[in-house]
């Protein structure tokens, strides 16, 4: 069945008078709905995947109508995209909210992996959402014209912290801000979205909180080692 074309959006802006204030109420409204629709998009992808989640499960989460969807956001793959944005999105103003010390670089580097490993497990739905992304191989977030800013604050980030290791001699010149938080990514993201079949090949919980500390605890010391001048743990910062 043919995607219904996406509706003419009303113009923003409220006008003065009686008539401003039932737009402003209009219009909030109208974002309430829109947020609620992501919401439930969310769970409902992240659970069923791209494929297997359908508009009519959304529109029924959100409480709202399958018209909704296709007004606010166009189509099925317009709205996955949407919701893979507001992911980073949430990602990037969680981890802008980290006090980092830059003149202590190593401390600075274990909260930045500590935050990662934190968001991952609080998070899960991010994880499955990059999984069935990964699946269609990104051919929606690539369609994505906010995708690259998104990445960007991460590593910048993570750039400013390695600096700052370098000019105190702790950590090597030719460090890769890129390369140090895809090292990063990868301990985390591998360990929790395959956690469930490696607990059954190795025969032991990886969910328990003993063995998710103890996995913290090798990624800060796997990237510290990767990261220092020496190519051993560098010195603790008091």
């Amino acid at each position: 069945m043919p995607t219904p074309a996406p509706r003419k959006r009303p113009a923003t802006g409220t006008s003065a008078g009686s008539n401003g204030r039932r737009t402003g109420v209009r219009e909030q409204a109208a974002q309430a709905t829109r947020e609620a629709i992501l919401r439930a998009a969310t769970k409902v992808f992240a659970k069923h995947g791209f494929a297997g989640g359908r508009v009519e499960q959304i529109s029924k989460a959100a409480k709202s109508y399958d018209r909704m969807i296709y007004y606010y956001f166009g189509s099925k793959e317009e709205l996955f995209v949407a919701v893979l944005e507001e992911m980073y999105r949430r990602f990037n103003e969680a981890e802008s909210k980290l006090q980092l010390d830059l003149d202590r670089p190593v401390q600075a580097l274990k909260d930045i992996i500590g935050f990662m490993w934190t968001y991952y497990q609080k998070n899960p739905e991010f994880i499955t959402l990059l999984n069935s992304e990964n699946l269609h191989r990104g051919k929606h977030i690539t369609r994505s014209m906010r995708a690259r800013e998104f990445s960007s604050p991460a590593v910048d980030i993570l750039g400013r912290v390695l600096d700052s290791g370098v000019a105190q001699r702790l950590f090597r010149a030719e460090l890769s801000a890129r390369d140090v938080y895809l090292t990063i990514a990868a301990l985390g993201y591998f360990y929790l979205s395959n956690r469930f079949t490696l607990s059954a090949f190795l025969g032991e919980p990886l969910e328990a909180p003993p063995a998710l500390a103890h996995w913290q605890q090798v990624i800060v010391d796997t990237v510290l080692r990767t990261v220092s001048r020496s190519g051993s743990l560098p010195p603790a910062q008091e």
